[in-house]
């Protein structure tokens, strides 16, 4: 055990946040603490390193163990550089290297004593810098960077200069390069890109030490915690698993919760029939019985009721008009900012009832896209045609479409002047907005609070086409998963672009990755995507690589990916669509034959390709992966051998990629 957490109890005036909260973690454990949004999380993180005190309890951290803690939110105000505020946290190695330096500058004119006392020196010095893995500090620095999202010019951009997010992120490299025995992370992913998050969850998953984090990124616990520690009412509840297998313990409890009270009140209400039945005969020996099952009655625990709290905020999305089949055409859509070149030549549909998740990398332009959709943008070139009875609700992320002088109440009752305040502050209740929360000014609520106003005003028009903007964005888990339900039951249409893995891979139908300034279309959820993301990624770049100087591809196009990611034909049926030059009339029946042969030669030799392929690629990742480790860096000899195997490997690949255009290629 590393790390002991008895009985905190912590209380703001009247309010107990916690109360007795006990956990441990384990050596190399990694858990996440969850809750909805007050629940005490921060609180807990902030009693663990010692920022704020608890009013009772004990933590208790192993001798000699260290701890590293990223907040929220970072104040970072320094005049370096990113890679040198980053690099700051190597000084202990870089004084050792100029240590060593110094040392073989100096022994060139020494001898005797002083020549043996400074080899010494020099000898520990260099033993400890490669116990530290000091020959790739710079290296790891920059992988560090570059995995959180910094490209390199961004290396030389100012920390002061820097946003909010930015300097999270700086924080974050700063922490992870510290490699304390504990890490505590609270909100970790909040300004990171889907690449990001997938280069920290590898990063966390290989740590060697225990991690603590706080997040709402359901599908980045599911990927590196192993522990749920549940924070409800102020107690704690702890569950083995990852997110996932906590929720449906969760659930099972639940019922099983609500079961027993059902039953003890079924037997609780059968007692008092008896007994009033009893007393009804009014004779003395049925009185004392009367008398002795009201004793027993009286010892009776009495179970508390579940509280309903999945029923607390009830979101019915639902249309009033259905549109045509034909929701969204677009057609040629491009758009630059300047210099700043976002995308172009983007054609893609959408039929009624897809729920289409758009994805990609920050500053690749899906919020854009959505607000030329929604006509807050003009595109440079390109059609957008809407089909029939086609009326759009649109959820902003900035929440633009939100008066902020206005109350609560009034930014629904102007919206919609036909309702009625009763019906007003039903709809409002059911977004959990009770009492004299109706009367707050929209510019002084939360992120998320706003973020349900907006959800409000969006339930109660009518829309049959959502266009969302980072709807999750500020929501904890549970108002999360019950806007899943919502829309997963919705029978309009919905665009949306969101980072949320989780959200997505439960409500998307369809998928639209933005990269490269163009679309990928993947008809599927995340998990999904994510199969088929390498594939297709791997022919886009061969079919970049094989285009010539016209800008023609070699073989296919990124609108044949896609075919080849989800055919609709068979390949024999594909085949058959075209006939290689000088090929025999359909009446020579034997050259029809030699015509199949070789057709069907093609394909078997396409098909070993594509299995060498993906059995290098895939070395080649397990590679990529064994490099990233502490205890192969600091393996010379091993890291020599995988670097020689792994240029052997790209060498293969490059031949095979090449086979394969020609293989492809055959087919036009």
């Amino acid at each position: 055990m590393i790390l002991s957490c008895s009985n905190i109890c912590k209380a703001f005036g009247s309010e107990t946040i916690l109360d007795q909260v006990s956990f441990h973690i384990e050596d190399h454990e990694k858990a996440a603490i969850v809750g909805i949004n007050g629940a005490g999380k921060s609180t807990l993180l902030k009693i663990i390193v010692g920022e704020l005190g608890a009013d009772d309890g004990v933590v208790a951290l192993s001798r000699g163990k260290t701890l590293g803690y990223l907040a929220q939110h970072q104040d970072l105000d320094s005049s370096r550089t990113i890679y040198d505020e980053v690099l700051e946290i190597k000084r202990p190695l870089i004084q050792m290297e100029e240590r060593i330096r110094f040392l073989e500058t100096e022994m060139k004119d020494k001898s005797g004593e002083d020549l043996d006392n400074m080899f010494r020196e020099y000898n520990r010095l260099s033993h400890e810098f490669e116990r530290l893995n000091g020959y790739a500090y710079q290296s790891e620095v920059t992988g560090v960077l570059k995995g959180l999202g910094f490209s390199q010019e961004d290396f030389t951009k100012t920390v002061s200069t820097l946003s909010g997010g930015q300097k999270t992120r700086v924080a974050l490299g700063r922490l992870l390069l510290v490699n304390p025995d504990i890490l505590l992370l609270d909100e970790p992913t909040n300004h990171l890109d889907m690449e990001s998050i997938a280069w920290l969850e590898g990063y966390l998953s290989n740590y060697t030490g225990s991690v603590i984090i706080v997040a709402h990124d359901r599908y980045f616990l599911d990927r590196t915690v192993k522990k749920i520690i549940e924070l409800d009412g102020g107690k704690a509840t702890v569950f083995t698993g990852n997110y996932t297998a906590y929720s449906e313990k969760k659930a099972m409890l639940r019922q099983a919760r609500i079961k027993a009270y059902l039953n003890q009140q079924q037997e609780i209400r059968h007692q008092e029939e008896v007994i009033a039945k009893l007393k009804s005969f009014n004779r003395e020996k049925s009185i004392k019985r009367a008398e002795s099952r009201e004793k027993m009655l009286a010892k009776i625990e009495v179970l508390e009721k579940p509280v309903e709290i999945d029923d607390a905020m009830d979101i019915r999305l639902e249309p009033q008009v259905i549109s045509g089949n034909d929701v969204m055409t677009v057609k040629n859509l491009s758009k630059s900012f300047g210099a700043l070149h976002l995308f172009s030549h983007v054609d893609f549909e959408i039929k009624r009832g897809e729920r289409v998740a758009v994805i990609g990398s920050n500053g690749t332009g899906k919020t854009t896209l959505l607000k030329i959709i929604n006509q807050m943008e003009t595109a440079d070139t390109g059609e957008i045609h809407l089909g029939s009875k086609v009326q759009i609700g649109y959820y902003d992320q900035e929440h633009q479409v939100l008066h902020m002088e206005k109350t609560v109440f009034e930014e629904i009752q102007d919206t919609y002047p036909g309702m009625t305040n009763t019906q007003v502050r039903n709809c409002l209740a059911s977004f959990l907005f009770t009492g004299d929360d109706v009367f707050k000014r929209i510019g002084d609520l939360s992120g998320g609070e706003r973020g349900r106003v907006s959800l409000a005003k969006l339930m109660l028009s009518e829309s049959n086409f959502l266009i969302l903007d980072e709807p999750t964005n500020h929501l904890d888990i549970t108002s999360k998963e019950i806007l899943e339900d919502a829309l997963n039951r919705y029978t309009g249409t919905v665009l949306y672009v969101s980072h949320d893995r989780y959200f997505i891979n439960r409500t998307a139908t369809r998928i639209l990755e933005l990269t490269g300034q163009s679309f990928l279309n993947y008809i599927g959820n995340y998990d999904y995507y994510l199969e088929k993301k390498d594939v297709i990624q791997g022919l886009l770049a061969a079919e970049n690589a094989g285009k010539d100087s016209k800008g023609a591809a070699a073989g296919f196009t990124v609108q044949g990916l896609q075919s080849a990611a989800f055919p609709k034909t068979s390949s024999s049926q594909a085949g058959s669509n075209k006939s290689p030059a000088g090929s025999p009339k359909a009446s020579d029946w034997k050259a029809q034959k030699e015509e199949q042969a070789r057709i069907r030669k093609r394909q078997n030799d396409l098909k070993r390709t594509e299995e060498e392929i993906h059995k290098l690629e895939t070395r080649n990742g397990e590679i990529d992966e064994l490099l990233t480790r502490e205890d192969v860096c600091r393996d010379v000899p091993k890291l020599i051998e995988l670097n020689k195997e792994k240029e052997s490997l790209e060498e293969s690949l490059m031949e095979l990629y090449d086979l394969w255009e020609t293989l492809a290629g055959e087919e036009e």
